[in-house]
C-alpha cells in the first residue's frame, strides 16, 4: 500500500505539470504500475554479507580442500595470478594467506555478468572473517556480531575436578582458570567426595553457535568443609581476585607451569631413579603429559639458559627475582624467542612438553630454586599481592555484597545420568 501511495502521488503531480496520457500508447493505470515498479527498484533494500551489498553478485560458499592454498580456491573464478600474488603479499599483516586451513568456510562473490571474483571471503574461526577485495587490492578482517549469554553453574566433587565439571558442560577451558584461581588453596590431587564449586561465566555466541567463553566472573569452592569465595574487584587498574577478607587470590607464581594436569612424581630426596637404576635426590616435581602439551612460565622473569643437555634434554631455566629461579626440562621442543637475556610473562609458553633427555616417557620436571638452593616447590609458601587498600575497602564491600548474593543463589547441579541412576 505505501509504495501504490507513493506512485500516485506522483501521477498526480505529473498531471499537474502538463502531462498527458494518449490512451491508444499508455493508459494512467498503467503508468501508475511503472512508476511503482521503478520505486520498487529504488526503494529494494540493500542484502548485506559480511557488510558487503550483493544485490547484483552470485554467492559462491565453499571449504577449503586438503591442500588447497588461496591461488587454487581463486583458479576457477578467473583472477589473474598477479592479482593473486600481489594480494597475498600485501595481506600478511592481517592475514598471512599460508594459514588458510583445511575445512575452514569460504565464500566467494562474483558479478553476475561476470565469473570472475570481486570478493574473497575466509573464516579463520567462527567468529572472525577476512575480506579480500580482489578488484582494489584491499584486505581487512572483521569481528561477527557476539552474544553474551551468562552461564551460572554449580557442582559436586564424586569423581574429581575435571570429570565433574566436564559433565556439567563446562568447557577444558574453563576448568583451567578454575584450577588456576583455586591453586593455591586447594589440592586438586586430593579432592574428597562431596567438595562443591559454583562459577559464573558467560558464554559467546556467534550465529546461534556457541564460540567461546569469558573468563570467570567470580567463583567459588567448598574444600574439605572451608568455603573459598573468589570475588572479582579492580585495583591500581587491574581486575584481580580476592578473598571474602580482602586478601589476593594473585601471588607471584602460578601454582602449576602446565595448565590443570597430575603430578606423577614429587620433591623426594631419596628415590629410586627410573633410567639411571639407582637412588638419587629427585629435586623437582614431575608433572605427567602428553608430548606437544604447553609448558608456561609460573612467574614475570628473565632467561638464563634456554639449551639441550644430555640429562635434562631441551630445557628453559629463568631467574624472577633474587630470590626465585625455575626449571623446566624435558621439553619436546623450546618455544620460539627463548634465548638468555629474554622477559617473559607469567603464564608465557617457553617450551612444549617432551621426553628429551633422561626421560622414561612425556612429562615436565619443574625445579625451583629459593635462594640459590633447590627446594619442594609444592611446600613453598609464595607472598600473596598487594590485599584490598583501605581506600577501596567501601566499594569492594559493595561488590563482595553482591558476589556473595549471587553464589549463595546458585544451585548444586548434577549430571542427568546421575540424577537418573538416584530415582
Amino acid at each position: 500500500m505505501q509504495k501504490k501511495w507513493i506512485g500516485v502521488g506522483l501521477l498526480s503531480l505529473a498531471l499537474g505539470s502538463g502531462l498527458y496520457y494518449f490512451w491508444n500508447d499508455l493508459s494512467p493505470e498503467n503508468h501508475e504500475e511503472q512508476i511503482v515498479e521503478n520505486f520498487e527498484e529504488e526503494l529494494e533494500e540493500d542484502l548485506l554479507l559480511y557488510g558487503i551489498k550483493i544485490n547484483k553478485l552470485d554467492v559462491i560458499e565453499g571449504y577449503v580442500g586438503k591442500n588447497q592454498t588461496l591461488s587454487t580456491i581463486l583458479a576457477p573464478f578467473n583472477v589473474p595470478y598477479q592479482i593473486i600474488d600481489e594480494i597475498a603479499k600485501k595481506s600478511k599483516d592481517i592475514f598471512d594467506v599460508r594459514k588458510i586451513a583445511f575445512n575452514k568456510k569460504f565464500t566467494v562473490l562474483t558479478e553476475r555478468d561476470s565469473s570472475q571474483a570481486q570478493f574473497f571471503i575466509y573464516e579463520p574461526n567462527p567468529s572472525e572473517f577476512v575480506v579480500f577485495k580482489l578488484n582494489e587490492l584491499e584486505i581487512y578482517k572483521e569481528e561477527k556480531p557476539v552474544e553474551l549469554r551468562k552461564i551460572e553453574v554449580g557442582g559436586e566433587i564424586d569423581q574429581n575436578l575435571s570429570v565433574n565439571m566436564s559433565k556439567l558442560g563446562i568447557t577444558n577451558d574453563l576448568i583451567d582458570q578454575f584450577a588456576d584461581l583455586f591453586g593455591w588453596y586447594v589440592d586438586f590431587q586430593r579432592l574428597q567426595k562431596g567438595d562443591k564449586f559454583k562459577v559464573v561465566y558467560h558464554e559467546k555466541i556467534v550465529e546461534g553457535n556457541v564460540v567461546g567463553i569469558t573468563d570467570i566472573e567470580a567463583a567459588y569452592f567448598l574444600y574439605k568443609g572451608e568455603e573459598f569465595h573468589a570475588i572479582p574487584f579492580e585495583q591500581n587498574g587491574e581486575t584481580s581476585f580476592f578473598d571474602q577478607e580482602g586478601n589476593s587470590f594473585k601471588k607471584a607464581f602460578l601454582r602449576d607451569p602446565l595448565k590443570y594436569t597430575r603430578i606423577s612424581s614429587k620433591y623426594n630426596l631419596n628415590r629410586y631413579h627410573p633410567v639411571q637404576k639407582r637412588y638419587k635426590p629427585h629435586l623437582g616435581t614431575d608433572y605427567a603429559a602428553k608430548t606437544g602439551t604447553e609448558i608456561r612460565t609460573v612467574g614475570d622473569g628473565t632467561v638464563v639458559e634456554a639449551r639441550y643437555t644430555n640429562a635434562n634434554g631441551n630445557y628453559v631455566k629463568i631467574k624472577h627475582n633474587g630470590t626465585y629461579t625455575t626449571q623446566y626440562l624435558h621439553m619436546s621442543k623450546i618455544a620460539s624467542g627463548m634465548t638468555p637475556g629474554s622477559r617473559v610473562k607469567q603464564g608465557q609458553v617457553i617450551g612444549y612438553v617432551g621426553a628429551t633427555g633422561l626421560a622414561t616417557g612425556p612429562h615436565l620436571c619443574f625445579r625451583f630454586w629459593k635462594n640459590g638452593k633447590q627446594v619442594d616447590w609444592l611446600q613453598e609458601k609464595i607472598p600473596p599481592s598487594d590485599p584490598i587498600l583501605p581506600a577501596n575497602q567501601m566499594a569492594f564491600d559493595q561488590v563482595r555484597m553482591e558476589k556473595l548474593q549471587l553464589l549463595a543463589s546458585i544451585p548444586i547441579s548434577f549430571p542427568t545420568e546421575k540424577l537418573v541412576a538416584q530415582k
